[in-house]
């Protein structure tokens, strides 16, 4: 086993103490030095611009938000109801879209700046702005809450900020789900519309068809000299009656054949006599007319009111000053070591 020295150890013992003896009698440049670092970050904390935070939550809305968008969407209708998870979709989707960003930095941002500042860098603009307005995404506990953020040294323009955004993002999935709505509208209305006339073309050819038939008939009536229809009594006049279409119809007699062409010939209009024709033009009728309007719809619920802050997130004052004060002190302690090692080496020269 190696001993130390025992001259080895003492000299250590005294260099250490020699230097903590330098180190005390420069105890007034390292107070000075440190008060300087305290003061310097004291300015700092106090000069600089505060800058505030404001926050507003968002979440799906309510059954009641969305009822008029499912106005006349039932699961038995031929268009499924939107459920809240479809509606919220559009409006996250909106909410963090780039399109959205970039109107709101031209809109609101920009003009909040002044003309020097605004004549700089749109790129480095947008990066800070990216920076000033966030979008909080959802956590485990609050899988579906999103949340707003904006920060600005004005109070009051990081309130109006996340208002303003939040309200632009929902008037965009309103006008996306609106415009959905009637252009699925549109469709319908267009469908039932080809529906319609298929079946008054369709009407209008069995018509003509019964024009003809009944010509025919009425020309084998007047062959035959036949101008009312043969009188027969019993079992068999029911019979012949009940029979007098197709190959029998002569024996309705000239006049009535006469009678049935005319008032073929002069009808204004086929639909009383389409069965399906009312259902769908009641169904072409609602589709036509059916509008939402964005003040009885909602695509979020803010969770919560929307508070102007009155306490700054930055500058942290009292970090600042302790940061200063820490820095200043091991500046002031190195400045000592130099200031005594330079000494030192000076005496022994």
């Amino acid at each position: 086993m190696t001993n130390t020295p025992a001259s080895t150890q003492r000299t250590d013992g005294t260099d250490l103490f020699e230097l903590l003896a330098a180190l005390w009698t420069q105890k007034l440049l390292i107070i000075s030095v440190a008060l300087v670092g305290v003061l310097a970050a004291t300015a700092y904390a106090f000069l600089s611009k505060p800058e505030y935070e404001a926050r507003v939550y968002l979440q799906p809305p309510t059954l009641n938000g969305i009822a008029d968008f499912n106005y006349g969407r039932t699961f038995g209708a031929e268009l499924t109801p939107f459920t809240i998870k479809d509606v919220y979709e559009v409006f996250i989707r909106n909410l963090q879209s780039e399109s959205l960003r970039r109107a709101f930095f031209n809109q609101v941002y920009l003009p909040s700046l002044s003309p020097s500042e605004r004549n700089g860098s749109q790129d480095l603009l947008y990066s800070d702005f990216s920076k000033l307005l966030t979008i909080g995404l959802p956590t485990k506990e609050q899988p579906d809450r999103y949340s707003v953020i904006a920060r600005a040294e004005d109070p009051a323009h990081a309130t109006a900020w996340v208002k303003d955004f939040a309200a632009r993002a929902g008037a965009a999935a309103e006008k996306e789900m609106i415009s959905n709505i009637t252009r699925e509208a549109e469709v319908r209305v267009r469908n039932l519309g080809q529906q319609i006339a298929t079946l008054q073309e369709a009407e209008n050819r069995v018509r003509q068809d019964s024009i003809t038939r009944l010509r025919e008939a009425l020309a084998v009536a007047v062959a035959i000299g036949l101008e009312n229809p043969p009188i027969i009594s019993g079992n068999l006049s029911a019979e012949v009656s009940a029979g007098m279409d197709g190959q029998l119809t002569y024996m309705r007699g000239s006049k009535a054949l006469k009678a049935e062409i005319q008032n073929l010939e002069t009808r204004k209009s086929d639909d009383p006599f389409i069965g399906s024709l009312r259902a769908l033009q009641i169904k072409q009728s609602f589709y036509k007319d059916l509008q939402v309007s964005p003040s009885t719809v909602s695509v979020y619920r803010q969770d919560g009111p929307i508070e102007q802050p009155d306490l700054p997130i930055k500058p942290k004052k009292g970090l600042i000053i302790l940061l200063g004060l820490f820095l200043g002190c091991v500046l002031g302690f190195m400045i000592a070591l130099v200031r005594h090692f330079f000494i030192a080496r000076k005496s022994r020269a």
